[in-house]
């Protein structure tokens, strides 16, 4: 039973008195946040259309406080949601109102960095870009590399399974961490995965990377560090011509060849790119490709003529290929500054993350390009080509009506599109608050139980981070009955902006 609900008629004001008082008796007060204009930055992740605010913020110094605080929550019934930077795209560290956000960027220490073992072990707080800048003493570099990179923290990239524009041949977080260490809903310290070759017990560390902080609070993790290649290049292709540029991205790991990154961008987001970092991007081409290849001298040289070739024979209109690092890094830029790029251009804009058969890269932008129609709204495309995760980026103006409402329902048709073409709802921000109808989509009854089973093993009062993730069987049906392509239910609970 949730004390915190009793009596049933309390108020805000009195259940958040409640919680501040027994946390007090755990922790010191410097380190709670209850003023409204202490804890309304904390309100939303980087999905600034959903906000709520929660009773309390919590910022833990240590583990111990962190266990203090799920103890006494745990014992009120209390939800709790951790947080790190806020960077996250799908609503996944929106607070829950009755509850307290456990905000644990202090945990921004890297305690080892062991270059014979290959291994970095970090706090969750510490940004993705400071492990490869602390490792690169060693010729070390940790693999995944969102966009994100130089704010989100390691904890949120375990709770999202984060990419990267390298994970086509590096992997993603799951295929880069060896263990996790934080708590229990209950308070209780545990560790999952080790530094071995294989470890004692049942395999959980694939289910807590990307379980959105619905398992445990993770406060320590150890990554595999990797030796950074002698030499990197980059070829940037153009092409008159969506399909020809889909049917290349096929075409290329078709030939046997996994570039250490392969991403594609539309004409509209290469103009809004490039009048941005000025990458010297072709801006008469419907799309551009931007194929790295990365290892020593020799497989560079031999891996970058395979793929100009394949370039050739799928109708690129101009291959260029960087000379030095700089052109490379210049490059890339654009790529790595897309959503601030639309920033610029949109008073507002709303990231989707689904991911398809690279093969039917060309039919989902020319799906896209009906919906901008259909909708009235433009969409600028980003791709991870090389693996089918798109991050269509559709622009709406938050101030004027309906405008929200329309690019939520824009959003939802390339989600059911994405599924209807042999992907998923999500390939590395998340499900989060925004795409729990979605899973309706792509998941059966029976399918969605099982989550909610595996879920309770850990969390039976479903108390860390509620309603996320896996939706309520209620929600799954009413979105049966009320769904109709490109429709969304409404989250009258939640303020949009």
């Amino acid at each position: 039973m949730n004390a915190l609900a009793q009596p049933a008629a309390a108020s805000r004001a009195e259940r958040q008195a409640q919680l501040v008082a027994a946390l007090a008796e755990v922790v010191p007060p410097h380190i709670l946040l209850w003023q409204t204009e202490d804890i309304t930055p904390y309100e939303c992740d980087g999905l600034a259309a959903y906000r709520r605010r929660p009773l309390v913020v919590v910022l833990p110094e240590t583990e111990q406080q962190v266990a203090a605080v799920l103890k006494v929550c745990h014992r009120l019934g209390a939800p709790v949601v951790a947080r790190g930077a806020g960077t996250g795209l799908s609503g996944g560290a929106l607070p829950n109102e009755d509850g307290v956000l456990l905000a644990l960027a202090r945990f921004n220490r890297i305690k080892r960095i062991d270059p014979l073992a290959r291994t970095a072990t970090v706090e969750c707080g510490v940004r993705n870009l400071a492990i490869s800048e602390a490792a690169a003493a060693h010729g070390l570099f940790y693999a995944p590399d969102p966009s994100s990179q130089i704010a989100c923290t390691i904890g949120g990239n375990i709770a999202e399974n984060s990419g990267g524009v390298h994970c086509l041949k590096y992997g993603l977080t799951v295929h880069n961490v060896l263990q996790v260490r934080g708590y229990t809903v209950e308070g209780e310290p545990v560790s999952i995965g080790g530094l071995a070759c294989d470890c004692p017990g049942p395999d959980l560390l694939a289910a807590v990377i990307g379980s959105e902080g619905m398992l445990m609070v993770v406060t320590e993790v150890t990554v595999k560090l990797l030796p950074k290649p002698q030499l990197a290049r980059c070829i940037m292709a153009s092409f008159n011509d969506l399909r020809k540029a889909g049917d290349a991205v096929a075409a290329i790991i078709a030939a046997g060849i996994i570039p250490a990154g392969l991403e594609m961008m539309d004409q509209p987001m290469t103009i809004a790119a490039e009048a941005f970092v000025h990458a010297g991007y072709d801006l008469d081409a419907a799309a551009i490709l931007l194929c790295e290849s990365d290892g020593t001298p020799e497989e560079v040289e031999e891996e970058i003529g395979r793929m100009s070739a394949v370039l050739e024979r799928c109708g690129a209109t101009a291959i260029t290929v960087s000379r030095d690092d700089a052109e490379r890094l210049r490059f890339w830029s654009g790529r790595k500054n897309a959503f601030p790029a639309s920033g610029r251009i949109s008073p507002d804009y709303y990231c989707m993350d689904g991911t398809i058969p690279r093969r039917r890269v060309a039919d989902m932008l020319e799906a896209i390009k009906s919906m901008e129609g259909k909708y009235g709204l433009r969409c600028v495309n980003v791709f991870h080509a090389g693996d089918g995760n798109l991050h269509p980026l559709i622009l709406f103006d938050a101030n004027q009506p309906g405008e929200l409402r329309r690019a939520e329902e824009f959003g939802a048709e390339i989600l059911e599109t994405s599924v209807a073409m042999g992907g998923t709802v999500t390939g590395e921000h998340g499900v989060g608050f925004e795409k729990i109808n979605s899973m309706c989509v792509q998941f059966s009854p029976e399918e969605r139980e099982q989550f909610f089973a595996f879920r309770r093993a850990f969390d039976p009062a479903e108390t860390l981070n509620p309603g996320k993730q896996i939706p309520t069987h209620a929600r799954c049906a009413e979105y049966g009955k009320m769904h109709v392509r490109g429709g969304l239910l409404s989250f009258p609970n939640i303020p949009r902006f």
